[in-house]
């Protein structure tokens, strides 16, 4: 069995093939500039030529192509959106096109434009397996997996005038309340909780795209469910696992191998110092939710209220280097050898769960790592 994994986040979407014949330390990745970076470049090309813009698709992750767009209007140039990609820049699309200033256009209009010259024509969407087909096959690698597990960062639709921070951490709190499993935040595609619309996107953006099936993720939790990957940060049963991202930070607390408590919080809003304050908040159990959000994070979660020492701090993610030279017992994680991965190996623990069919296959090919007969 193969499973293509890709982890989609603001900087890179890192991919592995899980290929249940080789030994994980063998399978085939690869780390590549994340969607919104790539289509971000392509929204600068246009504002360079001063060419009018029109953006279909669907809704995906913003940063680099929201800042994109932005400087595209500042510009004094016309953006058209289709309503659902228009909702990358915001769930309420009065306030893109009253605050941002975006034109949104039906499905028509938008076929009109993509016809009048000197227009250029862009489609949102956070995975482009044709690309990903293509960088393989340039290595002579004929990429047929038997299915997809893709993570993806969501937010979800909160309502109008619903904080969109509060809105994902009643999300979170909502599924860890059910199920303590990290695996909770994964889900087939069609079975994708209908608030989760990023995720919904990708869903069925995969499943059309490559005819196989798909499960997708939240990417956070997919990261430290994929930390625990690596013996070390498995072998301590009360673990501080932290996810450095380059847009956000969580935090997850175990107790005797269940999750305990977690944090959450936007990382341009935390430095060394900082994030060592949170994590001995979490440890000792004295975080609050108030106070996160309050510092304009996310908020904080607590279904075990009693306090761990914080003797192990496992660390992973692009900006994981922040915890460097803080005090803090920081070990960082490198499950399967590769800590850029953490991400799609959560993944396929996630899919293991999810998809019972699928579990022999994960669970024995993990379990192997470093067994060299498997190549």
């Amino acid at each position: 069995m193969q499973i293509l994994t890709v982890d989609v986040g603001t900087g890179t979407q890192d991919i592995l093939l899980f290929d249940q014949t080789r030994a994980p330390e063998n399978w085939l990745k690869l780390v590549m500039p994340s969607p919104t970076v790539l289509l971000g470049e392509q929204i600068k090309q246009a504002t360079a030529l001063q060419a009018p813009l029109l953006i279909t698709g669907v809704i995906m992750g913003g940063g680099p192509c929201a800042w994109a767009a932005d400087a595209h209007l500042r510009a004094g140039l016309p953006i058209y959106a289709t309503p659902e990609a228009a909702r990358t820049f915001n769930d309420d699309l009065e306030q893109v096109r009253l605050e941002m200033g975006v034109e949104i256009v039906d499905e028509g209009e938008a076929d009109r434009l993509a016809r009048r010259n000197g227009i250029a024509h862009i489609a949102f969407r956070d995975f482009d397996y044709p690309a990903v087909r293509a960088a393989f096959a340039a290595f002579g690698v004929r990429l047929e997996p038997d299915a997809l597990a893709l993570a993806v960062f969501d937010h979800g639709a909160a309502p109008p005038g619903v904080s969109d921070r509060q809105f994902r951490m009643d999300y979170l709190a909502g599924r860890l309340q059910e199920d303590r499993r990290l695996s909770t935040f994964a889900a087939p595609a069609g079975a994708v909780p209908e608030i989760m619309t990023r995720l919904a996107a990708l869903a069925e953006t995969a499943a059309a795209q490559s005819g196989r099936p798909v499960v997708v993720m939240d990417t956070a939790p997919a990261a430290i469910l994929g930390a625990l990957e690596d013996p070390v940060v498995a072998g301590h049963a009360d673990a501080l696992i932290v996810n450095v991202g380059n847009f956000h930070t969580l935090a997850f607390q175990f107790r005797g191998g269940e999750f305990a408590r977690l944090f959450e919080h936007h990382t341009g809003f935390l430095d060394g110092a900082t994030l060592t304050r949170w994590l001995a908040l979490l440890a000792g159990s004295e975080i609050t939710h108030a106070a996160v959000f309050g510092d304009h994070g996310h908020g904080a979660l607590v279904l075990d209220a009693t306090p761990a020492p914080l003797d192990f701090v496992a660390v992973v993610g692009p900006r994981r280097t922040m915890l460097r030279a803080t005090g803090l017992p920081a070990y960082f994680a490198v499950p399967h050898g590769d800590q850029m991965l953490a991400g799609c190996f959560g993944l396929l623990r996630a899919c293991a769960d999810v998809m019972p069919a699928w579990q022999d296959a994960i669970t024995s090919a993990l379990a192997a790592g470093g067994d060299r007969s498997l190549w």
